[in-house]
């Protein structure tokens, strides 16, 4: 039986797995107009804040680390000092691809650590309850994902010519974090890395090694920031949560 199986069931239920988080916070920010996002004020508070104090504040997270820029590296990590999260034990370098970066933060993760909680550090409305829940979840299957239902319908398009469209009813966007047994991701992700394959979230490199990934109730509120216009939407959300 596979370790991460035999670790599953030895597992004593009454106290929750260690979780170390996984922050990619390396991107380019190509659609942001020129602005580095993950250091955009939202509230007056750079955005990654918002991110790393959600990530702190969940008791089924033990420890952070951020992966990000070599040119991010000292401010990220003054932030982390000047913010005082307890958490963060390390900020890194990530990779060529986010894949590679996630991989880099992986392997600087505690030894013992039993499940890894990759989440978008442009996710900065990520709420305690989707955190729980989808931990939760994680700690009993392997592998776990917030995801919530498509609102609009999808086309399949070549060369822009509608070709199908899909049973809405089965369609989910996926978010983060997206959470996993440690040995499990890590080693899903060293394989697609090893045979170059091109993954578009985490839940991938799982998937092609044929596991199964359960999903929790996501939050259309735990956007992800991309556009100039998300942030104008973060803040509206913000305003909306606060009176509510």
């Amino acid at each position: 039986m596979a370790q991460w199986l035999k670790r599953l069931f030895r597992r004593d239920r009454a106290e929750s797995a260690f979780c170390s988080a996984v922050v990619p916070a390396a991107g380019s920010s190509s659609r942001m107009e020129g602005q580095d996002k993950i250091l955009l004020p939202l509230r007056d508070v750079p955005l990654l804040l918002h991110t790393l104090r959600a990530l702190d504040a969940c008791p089924r997270i033990h420890e952070i680390v951020v992966v990000t820029r070599e040119d991010l590296i000292v401010p990220i990590s003054q932030l982390c000092r000047d913010a005082a999260l307890e958490k963060v034990t390390r900020v890194v370098v990530g990779g060529a691809s986010r894949a590679e970066s996630v991989l880099r933060g992986i392997r600087e993760t505690d030894p013992d650590a039993a499940l890894i909680a990759i989440h978008d550090g442009a996710r900065p409305l990520v709420s305690q309850a989707l955190l729980d829940a989808v931990i939760a979840r994680a700690e009993e299957t392997g592998a776990a994902a917030p995801a919530v239902p498509v609102k609009d319908t999808i086309k399949r398009a070549v060369g822009h010519v509608v070709e199908s469209t899909p049973d809405r009813s089965e369609l989910f966007a996926v978010q983060t974090p997206q959470v996993f047994d440690a040995d499990l991701i890590r080693g899903a992700l060293a394989r697609a890395l090893e045979e170059g394959a091109e993954l578009t979230d985490d839940c991938s490199a799982v998937e092609r090694m044929g596991m199964k990934v359960s999903l929790t109730e996501g939050d259309y509120m735990n956007l992800k920031i991309t556009t100039p216009e998300d942030m104008v939407l973060a803040e509206a959300l913000l305003d909306w949560r606060e009176r509510n």
